[in-house]
């Protein structure tokens, strides 16, 4: 793997019953421990970006200072008392999880900070405790690895790839899926398909910022703090209507009805600007207030957009309680 990440599937249309999946990419032929190294690597920064998410009861603590590396520690070790989960690994993964924060998972690979260690575990018990933990948080019952496989792959990094995707399954119980052609090795199962693979998304987590989403860490750290932003929650999901779709929306504060959108690139096309705008009104008719802002208005100038967001609360709170 070079560069390429480790990222999420959306997972909101799969049965209850389907795996966490997680996509990555191998660049270069590798040896098999190699290979694991650098997998298990992205895996690590992937489930630190996604905490609390695993470790739900953890939610509120912000960042290590005062009493937030015990308290997190002792979460840890009470939800593995009832749960597969190892202690002492969820216990570190979760101080860990504390010294990363804030940032978005691109950022987080790219400059992991000196006090963010490494696990001091070994590859076997990193890869078990880290699947688990992807697991839970997405709340599945397992967590599997869909490899796509270069082009051009060499018998060697090919046996090198199968080897790792071996060693994975067995001592973490991974599913390893491997897209792409291997026809130097033929001791795995092979299937083939009408469709292409699932596009490679990072699926938002319910009551958090999305996991790859610099901007709405961004946001959600010029909210945290104030007391007036109470009550919101990231990435929920509401059905205006009984006959209506369910619709996502990126920030929402229930009592006050308030939406908050924030618009990358891809929403100022036409035909996603207007898809934005009916769907708009249909959560205004629903009785929600859309405040939308752009990611460069967000990213540029934070504390504009929270004093904005501040005041159509404080007029909806006020217009409510009189």
């Amino acid at each position: 793997m070079e560069g390429a990440g480790a990222l999420p599937l959306a997972a909101d249309s799969l049965p209850r019953e389907a795996p966490a999946i997680l996509t990555c990419a191998v660049r270069e032929a590798r040896s098999p421990k190699a290979l694991v190294s650098a997998i298990l690597d992205e895996l690590d920064a992937t489930v630190l970006g996604l905490f609390p998410a695993w470790l739900p009861d953890a939610r509120g603590i912000d960042g290590p200072g005062g009493a937030g590396l015990p308290a997190v520690r002792a979460l840890a070790l009470r939800t593995a008392a009832t749960t597969a989960h190892f202690g002492p690994f969820l216990a570190e993964l979760a101080e860990r999880a504390l010294h990363a924060r804030p940032g978005s998972l691109p950022d987080l690979r790219a400059s992991l900070a000196p006090e963010i260690r490494p696990s001091r575990f070994p590859s076997e018990v990193r890869a078990v405790g880290l699947a688990r933990a992807l697991a839970a948080a997405f709340s599945r019952p397992g967590a599997a690895l869909l490899v796509d496989v270069p082009e051009g792959l060499s018998p060697a990094g090919q046996e090198a790839l199968v080897a790792a995707g071996e060693w994975l399954a067995h001592r973490a119980g991974l599913g390893v899926w491997l897209s792409g052609p291997l026809p130097a090795v033929d001791r795995v199962e092979t299937v083939l398909i009408a469709q292409p693979a699932p596009p490679k998304s990072h699926p938002p987590v319910a009551g958090k910022p999305h996991p790859a989403s610099a901007v709405e860490h961004a946001l959600e750290s010029a909210l945290r703090g104030c007391p007036w932003a109470a009550g919101r929650a990231w990435n929920q999901t509401l059905c205006p209507s009984a006959l209506a779709s369910p619709v996502r929306v990126d920030l929402l504060w229930a009592d006050e009805r308030c939406i908050v959108e924030v618009d990358g690139s891809d929403h100022r096309t036409p035909e996603k600007f207007a898809d934005d705008r009916a769907r708009d009104v249909r959560l205004q008719i629903a009785g929600y207030a859309v405040l939308r802002f752009t990611d460069v208005q967000v990213l540029t100038d934070p504390q504009a957009v929270v004093r904005q967001i501040e005041l159509f609360l404080r007029n909806r709170r006020a217009s409510r309680e009189g």
